[in-house]
């Protein structure tokens, strides 16, 4: 008989799965030595000039040493991440492959081009960015925070970026940058293509590299349909 935490494991989506357990796996790398984070932070210099083209992608995956702090990590990562996979993306892994590509994309390029936004590891904004959408997407829900607060769920992001500055004292940068992106994408999926300057274009569309690598197919609508 599987024991819950297998079951809790095989129960999550295939993308949330792999995230999850790649991040677990560097993390306990980096515990036994294997690797140091020095080799896994995003150094523009190391990636342009010493073609380390890895660090765009582990930059992602780290959390730090495993600790109460890791695992709380972990577990904001994979309920919201799981809760948007299930819901809005439920077959259709190449939008929500494209969603993750996009906001990593995204963060990078605020992360360098905006200043006093430079962070080395980009896990936790990237998080912070699936809160901001699914919040977005769930206006009715309502929250409750530590038995405290009761909230609609738009301002789930807003709570956390509040309580994230009182218990560090320091502007929350990586919640910041998370917010921003998550709204980028939120507009123009949701927002831009019901106006009607925007002709009813989708300018985030999944590109079909994408469904491609998926295995499936986007029908006229926009949506992925996956090859069975």
């Amino acid at each position: 008989m599987p024991s819950p935490i297998e079951t809790w494991y095989t129960e999550i989506p295939p993308i949330t799965r792999i995230y999850i357990t790649a991040s677990c796996l560097t993390s306990l790398a980096v515990q036994l030595g294997f690797v140091h984070p020095l080799q896994l932070w995003l150094n523009y210099d190391r990636v342009i000039y010493g073609y380390q083209w890895w660090r765009l992608i582990t930059n992602f995956l780290y959390f730090g040493p495993l600790s109460i702090d890791f695992l709380f990590h972990i577990f904001f990562l994979a309920r919201y991440s799981r809760m948007m996979e299930e819901g809005f993306f439920r077959n259709k892994p190449a939008d929500y492959l494209w969603l993750l590509l996009f906001s990593g994309i995204a963060l990078i390029a605020c992360s360098t081009l905006v200043p006093y936004a430079y962070m080395p590891f980009l896990g936790s904004p990237l998080a912070f960015t699936m809160v901001y959408i699914w919040a977005r997407r769930n206006p009715y829900v309502r929250l409750n925070f530590m038995g405290l607060l009761t909230f609609h769920a738009p301002h789930l992001p807003w709570v956390l970026l509040v309580f994230s500055f009182v218990l560090s004292g320091q502007i929350p940068i990586g919640d910041i940058l998370g917010i921003a992106v998550g709204h980028i994408y939120y507009f123009f999926q949701d927002v831009w293509p019901h106006d009607p300057a925007s002709g009813g274009r989708r300018w985030l569309q999944t590109p079909r590299l994408v469904t491609w690598l998926v295995g499936g197919r986007t029908r006229e609508d926009g949506n992925v349909e996956i090859d069975q």
